[in-house]
């Protein structure tokens, strides 16, 4: 996947807007108590995405050459780095959609099972 794939497919979710980050872009929902879904460092090629600490351990050791821990307290916490040369379509819409789905307030849920992403 590249870096312009990881940043179209981030975009397609429901009311996910770009904004800087300090030297990464960052994917937030664009909603009251919206969150970060993802970073994006394109210098890297590489992506974090913010997971359950549970969730982090299953893809990391289901996939330990695509997933990693980042590695500060943020990782401790679940934020995960995906390397987008490594990762297929499929795989980076799962991660970005568990991701969302802790970013995006419930109310907003409904939004990611329409595909409603204007809404």
């Amino acid at each position: 996947m590249t870096v312009d794939e990881f940043r179209a497919l981030a975009l397609s979710l429901p009311k996910v807007v770009e904004k800087p980050h300090f030297e990464r872009a960052s994917f937030r929902v664009d909603a009251p108590r919206g969150k970060t879904v993802a970073t994006l460092l394109e210098k890297d090629a590489s992506a974090n995405v913010f997971l359950t600490v549970e969730e982090q351990e299953i893809l990391i050791g289901a996939e330990p050459e695509i997933f990693s821990k980042v590695p500060n307290k943020w990782g401790d916490k679940g934020a995960t780095t995906l390397t987008l040369a490594k990762i297929d379509e499929t795989t980076a819409r799962s991660a970005l959609t568990q991701s969302w789905k802790h970013a995006a307030p419930p109310k907003l849920h409904s939004l990611l099972e329409s595909g409603d992403s204007d809404a």
